[in-house]
């Protein structure tokens, strides 16, 4: 048997989905509902500097991999205890066995 070679699951994650809220004005208002808190691996892939808020800011892209289910869609984030927030870009089951799920996800600058 040959060992695995992704990281071990140890980081609590929330999964969470937006939602659209009245604002009360005839708007809508983007709101986020918790889907379900799970442990994930987290491995830093790339970093770039860029403008956040007009500011200089280093952004940040992860690979996080959970275990496989199948209501992750890139609109959906990760956060983190410290308050960490990682935007899902894409979503893949990467040797099609649905036991692991590998989502590419930038990380928003605190």
């Amino acid at each position: 048997m040959r060992p695995s070679r992704i990281a071990p699951m140890n980081r609590r994650l929330t999964l969470q989905a937006p939602q659209e809220t009245d604002d009360g004005a005839g708007g809508v208002a983007l709101a986020w509902r918790d889907v379900a808190t799970l442990w994930a691996a987290i491995r830093p892939h790339a970093a770039a500097e860029g403008l956040w808020a007009s500011q200089p800011a280093a952004r940040l892209s992860s690979e996080i991999t959970i275990r496989y289910r199948d209501d992750v869609w890139p609109e959906m984030r990760f956060v983190s205890a410290s308050g960490r927030i990682f935007d899902i870009r894409a979503a893949f089951d990467p040797d099609g066995s649905r036991r692991r799920l590998v989502c590419l996800c930038g990380e928003e600058p605190l």
